[in-house]
């Protein structure tokens, strides 16, 4: 069965499908001459590799059409028996919440993300396309995607948050431009008004700091690879029913500068996992009761057809015969409260909730 994506870019009015085969990519450092759509897990092994779709084929929807678009039939489920187990209750994210609570209390670590996740059962009637299209009408702020291949199994996302994209140069402006972004903090959106982008609202000390961790990261990195990031924000973007604080960060990547190792660099950034980088990742493999496959890696359009789109995967679920397995995390400090951040992972999982109710 040929593996496909299909995707839709915020704001966009066209759907793009890709499929192709599969391939294996080593690490994000050998990307680099690559092209297609790639996805990558939160921890890349030999079980849950770095993905790429070699486009075979190519569609794009007319402006405010997806009839044309038909992904192929047999959506893999690789994951089935092992993610449909997957559905710890408050208590079991209790404990974890006290294990990670407590490293962040001794000082090891400066932010811990905890993740969980959910199963919901269904009985196949609703088409995974279908879901993609109600997405895209929902979200239309976020990075929509639908990806199916056999090593990971069928994945839905609606995101907010860039890891790394191109700019197209506007009105004879400057070629070669990229950007990423530090999106944190998290709060419910009251207002039901389409135009409400949540400016008024007030960020508690501990949603700013988080926000700034991951900005702070994120300028400490790209000084590396490049000579002139320009810095703007935080300010307060809406996503869904969310609202969240965005620090946005342009630059020019220098002449010796490999795209793969700038991923490799980036990737996971402390809005998914923690500081140190590193010794977090590490401890969240080993120690969250639900692992995340593919939640809260990234993917997209990678120099498809020669721009880059790479989103982190959030708000999604991977979807199998039997059950939605829907994935949430929030950011722990040192004076995070587990209930706040246990109804944070279920503000977050609305959004996928809302495809399937």
């Amino acid at each position: 069965m040929n593996s496909f994506a299909i995707f839709r870019l915020p704001h966009a009015r066209k759907c793009t499908m890709i499929e192709g085969e599969t391939v294996v990519v080593p690490t994000l450092g050998d990307l680099d001459g690559e092209q297609g759509f790639l996805l990558a897990p939160f921890a890349p092994s030999a079980k849950e590799p770095i993905l790429l779709i070699k486009p075979d084929k190519i569609e794009t929807t007319p402006p405010g059409s997806n009839a044309t678009l038909n992904p192929p039939s047999g959506f893999a489920a690789s994951l089935v028996e092992e993610t449909s187990t997957l559905h710890p209750p408050q208590e079991t994210y209790s404990r974890d919440f006290r294990n990670f609570h407590r490293v962040l209390l001794d000082g090891q670590f400066q932010k811990l993300v905890l993740a969980r996740c959910a199963a919901i059962e269904h009985d196949g009637s609703v088409k995974p396309m279908e879901l993609f299209e109600k997405a895209c009408q929902l979200y239309p702020r976020m990075f929509v995607s639908l990806v199916s291949t056999p090593q990971s199994g069928t994945w839905l996302t609606a995101s907010p948050e860039i890891l790394l994209e191109s700019l197209p140069p506007s009105g004879g402006g400057e070629e070669g431009l990229w950007r990423t972004i530090a999106l944190a903090g998290t709060m419910r959106l009251r207002s039901d008004k389409a135009d409400d982008e949540g400016q008024r609202l007030r960020w508690s000390a501990k949603n700013i700091q988080e926000q700034r961790y991951v900005a702070s990261y994120l300028a400490c990195v790209l000084r590396h690879y490049s000579d002139d990031v320009l810095e703007e924000g935080p300010r307060t973007v809406r996503a869904g029913h969310l609202v969240h604080l965005r620090s946005d960060f342009t630059f020019h990547i220098k002449k010796c500068t490999r795209v793969g190792g700038l991923l490799e660099a980036l990737h996971p950034t402390p809005a998914v996992c923690g500081l140190p980088k590193n010794e977090a990742q590490h401890f969240i493999v080993n120690n969250e009761h639900s692992p995340r496959h593919y939640y809260s890696g990234f993917m997209g359009p990678f120099h498809l057809p020669l721009s880059t789109h790479l989103y982190v995967s959030l708000r999604c679920m991977n979807i199998t015969e039997r059950t939605y397995c829907l994935y949430a995390g929030g950011g722990l400090l040192p004076e995070s409260i587990v209930q706040q951040e246990w109804q944070e992972t279920e503000a977050k999982m609305e959004t996928m909730r809302h495809l399937i109710h």
